[in-house]
This record gives structure tokens, C-alpha cells and sequence, in this order.
């Protein structure tokens, strides 16, 4: 994923525009307790479809045939489920999730997903993949995910470390679920590409460099650095 955002900043350097409509989709965050924390259901994709080989969340797109009629949160809920049970036979209720971000990322040539990104504790039960589309799953500490991200075992696109980020702070399930949702609502994560010294920068409302689009503007920071030991976060800005 890191070479694939490194094609898409210099695209976006260069100006150059995505003409692919914004793809609805959703993503739903399985939490539960082990012996040294919350621990988040994290599958492998197939290396020969769209974000191959990553290590994600269960989730995809918003279906036709997910809630037709309802609101646009309440769609995506239905696709939520729906995903996490296809993807890892895990069945849960549209009612226990928790929305706490949405995701739009930049306006250059790929395939763009507007993302929900729900939380719900995962009911006691056994995590079946189909070996198709998903190739391997494991239950991982965020903190643990992050570590092998940098070590260069998981590949994470973005959202994704931005929510193990999070999620890494609090000590169980309940307190995640709580504590996720900042004071203000859900986030909502438009991003915008740069480059600096230190690397590729993502950015996102509120740094100092969003609306210009230059990382190297002085002030407040909310961004995502891709340097060669891993991912840096900083959302000093929040």
C-alpha cells in the first residue's frame, strides 16, 4: 500500500484528477478482551483484488440490495453486517454499532471508497474465512498491529492505522467503544496528499498544510507520514 500511495501523491502533484465517482462503503471494527487488552478481528485480502494483501477490517462496499430506502448510515450499517458476515462469518446487530468516522480519499486516479467506519464488541464465536477474497484473519492488539506495520509484516493503508491509533489507547472493549467517538461526533477524514523531507503526507482537516496542499506550512498538525521505518501520526492538531 505504501508503493500504491507513493504512485497517487505524485499524481496528485502533478494535479492530476480522478474522474471515478465515490463508492459507498463500510467497515466494521470487531472488538474483543484478551488477557492484555481489546484485541480487533483483522483479515488478509487476496493479493489479486483491490487493496491485496492488506491487512483490514471486515467491510466493502454499500450493496443495492443493503437497506434499500434507508438513510445513507443506516445503509451502510446494513452493508456492516452483511460484510462481517460473508467476510468472516461473524453476525452481529445494525443496532450495536458504533459510528465514529467516515473516510473520503483524494481526487486521483483509483478506485475511491467513501468509507463508515463502525465498532461493535464481537459476540463469542468462531472467525471463518472463505480462503477466496480473504486469506487469512487473526485477532491482534492494535498496538501489536501497529508494530508489525513499522516492521514491515502488515501492510495498513492509512484509515486503518489512524483507527488501531486509536483504538490502542484504551485498556478493554467498553472503554473503546466509549472513548472512540470523539465529544464533537463522528470524524470525518477528506484527505489530502503532499510531500515533504521526511516523506509522502497524507493530510486532513484542521493541519496546517490541508487547504494548500504544502506539508511544510508551520502550525497545527493532523496527518499521516510514510517513512521508511512505518506510518508517523500526528493529530497534534485535535
Amino acid at each position: 500500500m505504501i508503493d500504491e500511495f507513493e504512485r497517487l501523491s505524485r499524481r496528485a502533484a502533478q494535479g492530476t484528477r480522478g474522474k471515478t465517482e465515490l463508492v459507498p462503503a463500510a467497515t466494521v471494527i470487531l472488538l474483543r478482551d484478551g488477557d492484555a487488552g481489546p484485541e480487533t478481528l483483522m483479515l488478509r485480502k487476496n493479493s489479486k483484488i483491490a487493496f491485496g494483501g492488506m491487512w483490514v477490517f471486515p467491510g466493502g462496499r454499500v450493496d443495492d440490495s443493503d437497506a434499500p430506502g434507508a438513510s445513507d448510515e443506516d445503509r451502510a450499517r446494513a452493508a456492516a453486517v452483511r460484510e462481517a458476515a460473508e467476510e468472516a462469518s461473524v453476525a452481529v446487530a445494525p443496532e450495536t454499532l458504533v459510528w465514529f468516522s467516515h473516510w473520503t480519499p483524494p481526487a486521483v486516479e483509483m478506485r475511491r471508497f467513501s468509507t463508515w467506519f463502525f465498532a461493535t464488541s464481537a459476540p463469542e464465536t468462531e472467525v471463518a474465512i472463505d480462503d477466496g477474497e480473504i486469506t487469512e484473519s487473526q485477532w491482534i492488539r492494535p498496538a501489536d498491529a501497529i508494530a508489525k506495520q513499522r516492521a514491515r509484516e502488515f501492510e495498513l493503508a492509512p484509515p486503518t492505522f489512524v483507527t488501531l491509533h486509536y483504538l490502542a489507547q484504551h485498556a478493554s472493549t467498553e472503554a473503546a467503544l466509549r472513548g472512540i467517538v470523539p465529544a464533537e461526533g463522528p470524524r470525518h477524514y477528506t484527505t489530502r496528499i503532499g510531500k515533504s523531507e521526511a516523506g509522502r503526507v497524507v493530510m486532513w482537516e484542521g493541519d496546517a498544510g490541508y487547504a494548500s496542499g504544502d506539508p511544510t506550512a508551520p502550525g497545527p498538525r493532523h496527518r499521516l507520514v510514510f517513512t521508511k521505518r512505518g506510518f508517523v501520526f500526528d493529530d497534534s492538531a485535535l
